[in-house]
């Protein structure tokens, strides 16, 4: 059987700061390009029989650079929908509301009326998906599946995965430009490997929080 590849998009100036980011389209920072192109070494030998990755512009260069070929645009991959939390990070959100938490209380409508999106509502989005590919993963023409998206969504997706509910995804802390596997067991669903990074990845990661001491990359979006 096959096993599902999860891969995070690389650095953009937004997950670098912290700051939640949905729908605004930003690109990969120059080293989250340098962290896509590591990462490709992750998925060699790899069958990848479908890639389907979210309409964002940082999932689909991320893609690009780790060498996935005949990318299928899947909306249901797009990240969590802060609402009028875009654009702010969780510092800044506890501030006005201490006790917010985006796993249990999801993420309100913002002013100009783009909808925040409640656990329960990313998690139909996932399951959707979900039923998408494992037919891809079983049988004589099986082989890997690749999800290039975002933090938050696909942790969302791993506890769906795993049975459980999509608060859970609190627990899968997820860095830039890594490789997660989602596999089976005597046929129950199970981690089989989780935030990988290449050994270049890991180098420059090092070197970028050595030169911005106290930056703190976020774990979704």
């Amino acid at each position: 059987m096959g096993e599902l590849l999860l891969i995070r998009h690389g650095e953009t100036a937004w997950s670098r700061s912290g700051q939640h980011t949905s729908f605004t389209d930003l690109p990969l920072t120059a080293l989250g390009e340098e962290q896509a192109r590591a990462a490709a070494t992750l998925l060699a030998g790899r069958n990848v029989v479908q890639t389907l990755v979210s309409p964002l512009q940082r999932a689909a260069r991320t893609a690009e650079l780790v060498g996935l070929t005949d990318v299928q645009i899947e909306p249901a991959l797009h990240e969590w929908s802060y609402g009028a939390y875009e654009g702010i990070t969780t510092a800044d959100i506890h501030v006005r509301d201490p006790a917010w938490n985006l796993w249990t209380d999801g993420a309100p409508t913002g002013q100009d009326g783009q909808p925040g999106e409640s656990p329960d509502e990313v998690a139909a989005r996932v399951d959707r998906v979900l039923a998408r590919v494992v037919p891809l993963l079983k049988g004589p023409d099986a082989g890997d599946v690749a999800l290039v998206a975002h933090g938050h969504v696909l942790r969302v997706l791993t506890a769906r995965w795993l049975g459980l509910p999509p608060s859970a995804g609190a627990l899968f802390a997820l860095s830039t430009a890594t490789v997660s596997r989602l596999g089976t067991e005597h046929d129950r669903p199970v981690l089989t490997g989780w935030n990988t990074e290449a050994s270049a990845l890991a180098a420059t990661r090092r070197h970028h929080t050595h030169r911005d001491t106290g930056v703190r990359e976020d774990l979704g979006s």
